[in-house]
């Protein structure tokens, strides 16, 4: 069976994107400044309001993988092990370059990809008209085809859910936070053109569910 384990990183549109009937809207139920600039950072969490700016794939048991991600200009390198291939293209190229490497596994693996990933994917590509070529949401209770890791360490709810940060020090696990970014500094990185950083980022994720996936295979794969 060939796996996959799926991350991607997101953008908020700047706020002059959106009409004064849409602003209203975002922002109907922000009655401070401190509301305003939490309902703005969240806003890179909807399909309807981001953008994708990167997409990782990496197999877990070959340690090989790509992430595609957006740069103002066209990079096609490879890691120094050889083993990550990284290509730059606007958001619908690389979607439509996604569609066609899932194609290639039968199971994916996330950290919340039910919940964000992967109706994002889904989501996006529908607004720029890009076909998906793959169900990333099937049944739920069955994870031979998609493992979220969140829904298998919480037991679907049974306990409560911490982030990829917490569960990877709490197995011992390098964290992708432990090298000073977090998703908030995005937007900065983005801004500054550190595009390459971006990517880098999305790759530590990438890692970090890899390993604590095979944690999960290794003890409480039943």
């Amino acid at each position: 069976m060939s796996r996959v384990v799926i991350d991607i990183e997101t953008l908020a549109f700047p706020l002059e994107n959106f009409d004064d009937v849409q602003r209203e809207y975002l922002f109907r139920f922000a009655e401070t400044e401190e509301d305003r600039k939490e309902t703005t950072q969240k806003l890179s969490l909807y399909p309807t309001t981001a953008q994708i700016i990167t997409v990782g794939l990496l197999n877990p048991d070959t340690n090989k993988g790509k992430v595609l991600f957006q740069a103002d200009q066209k990079l096609d390198y490879f890691s120094a092990d050889e083993s990550i291939h990284f290509i730059s293209a606007p958001e619908a190229e690389i979607l439509t370059e996604f569609w066609k490497d899932i194609t290639h596994y039968s199971r994916f693996v996330t950290f919340n990809g039910r919940g964000f990933d992967c109706p994002f994917l889904m989501l996006r590509s529908a607004i720029l008209e890009v076909k998906p070529t793959r169900n990333l949401l099937p049944a739920r209770f069955d994870s031979s085809i998609h493992c979220d890791l969140l829904d298998q360490l919480t037991f679907y709810g049974a306990v409560r859910k911490f982030n990829l940060d917490f569960y990877c020090k709490a197995f011992g696990i390098e964290s992708p936070k432990s090298h000073g970014v977090t998703g908030l500094d995005l937007a900065r990185l983005y801004e500054e053109k550190r595009f390459k950083e971006i990517a880098e980022y999305c790759l530590g994720d990438l890692e970090a569910t890899a390993e604590l996936f095979r944690r999960r295979e290794k003890y409480l794969n039943f």
